[in-house]
């Protein structure tokens, strides 16, 4: 899960990282009062969940409280990659010495966190570690004994040779470290780091994901969620019992079983296809799952044909044949439909389909299921 700069730094805040002093507004008129308190120049900076901000417009300096009102208007209400701008954080402009990146990040391959530090900060990170990969110092940490302090001076010295700058870096190395513990995040990083001209540290820019499998454990973090119209389906689709995830292509994927369900995905990718989603009705026979799947489905626009692609286990086909006619003549369906049925009660689910009379595309295979779904779509042979 996502949040905001301005969410990450209260994070930080109460872990004893310094941050700026700043305020969030959601209007012109709030943002003019934020700059009055902290004293110009200000900082305005778009709070959306993407990257990129700079580039797309979202971060401008204002000198003047006018400037601040208008600067603030035009960032609020702005699209950036797809997501409107509702709040902007609002803080002091310092006078930057030396910018680097710290960040904790969940290293899948090892299982542990790892420690990142790098004098080039206020950049990419992807981009340091492809031009100058050599200025990347990592540390993987034992979850045991986290971040010692020996370990955090290692770091720290690779960044600042003044060893005061150097002790206080590493206290916050362990900060940071602790935060992204105790958050269950998989990710915290700081970028820009910054030591100002007037020797202070401060975290200039905040990013934390928080693990949606340890929200449970923090009903305060998980009220910081905010759903993208995306989300908001797959969240719905999830309440109805279904596991949906929308992607970018234009085949529609109903399948039974998240193994099959990957499968059909690169079935349809193998054979120069883009799969719209991936959609498990799980093991339960209930028709309406079906028609609660189809719902979703019709939901993306970008859909051109629907493979209905189901292995009848526990799941029964002529359960799922009843869901689909029965979805078709509620949904008043125009798509191309392809179905494969096999295993429990095949034949049965069959003969529903061929007494329905419904215009749909039957196959055996998943090779031909594929072809077939890609063809439909308008790709093809």
């Amino acid at each position: 899960m996502k949040i905001h700069e301005y969410q990450a730094k209260e994070i930080f805040v109460k872990a004893g990282i310094p941050v700026s002093n700043e305020g969030v507004a959601t209007t012109p008129e709030e943002a003019d009062r934020i700059a009055e308190k902290i004293g110009l120049p200000v900082v305005i900076k778009a709070q959306v969940h993407v990257g990129g901000r700079g580039k797309a417009g979202g971060v401008k300096i204002a000198k003047t409280r006018d400037e601040v009102r208008e600067i603030a208007s035009q960032i609020l209400g702005m699209d950036i990659k797809g997501l409107k701008v509702k709040k902007v954080l609002v803080g002091e402009v310092v006078d930057i010495e030396k910018e680097i990146y710290l960040g904790v990040v969940t290293d899948r391959d090892s299982n542990r966190p790892v420690i990142m530090v790098s004098s080039e900060g206020g950049i990419d990170i992807e981009e340091v570690a492809k031009k100058t990969p050599e200025k990347i110092h990592r540390l993987q940490v034992d979850p045991a004994y986290g971040l010692l302090t020996h370990q955090a001076m290692k770091l720290a010295f690779s960044l600042f040779d003044d060893i005061k700058i150097v002790s206080a870096t590493a206290s916050i190395l362990r900060k940071l470290y602790i935060a992204y513990v105790d958050s269950d995040a998989s990710l915290a990083e700081i970028n820009p780091f910054v030591l100002t001209k007037n020797g202070e540290l401060y975290a200039l820019d905040a990013k934390i994901v928080l693990d949606d499998n340890g929200l449970f454990r923090h009903p305060d973090l998980e009220k910081l969620r905010e759903l993208t119209p995306e989300e908001e389906i797959e969240q719905e689709a999830k309440e109805k019992g279904l596991s949906y995830i929308s992607l970018n292509g234009n085949i529609g994927c109903i399948v039974n079983g998240a193994g099959l369900a990957m499968t059909t995905m690169d079935v349809i990718n193998h054979f120069g296809g883009v799969p719209a989603n991936f959609l498990d009705v799980g093991g339960s026979s209930d028709p309406q799952k079906v028609k609660d799947a189809l719902h979703f489905i019709l939901l993306d626009k970008q859909v051109k044909s629907i493979w209905l692609n189901i292995f009848g286990g526990i799941t029964r086909c002529d359960d799922i044949a009843t869901g689909l006619v029965e979805a078709v003549s509620e949904l008043k369906i125009n798509l191309p439909i392809v179905v494969r049925l096999i295993g429990t009660n095949e034949e049965k689910g069959k003969r529903i389909l061929d007494e329905s009379r419904l215009d749909i595309y039957s196959v055996e295979t998943m090779e031909e299921g594929a072809k077939v779904a890609i063809k439909v779509a308008g790709g093809g042979e």
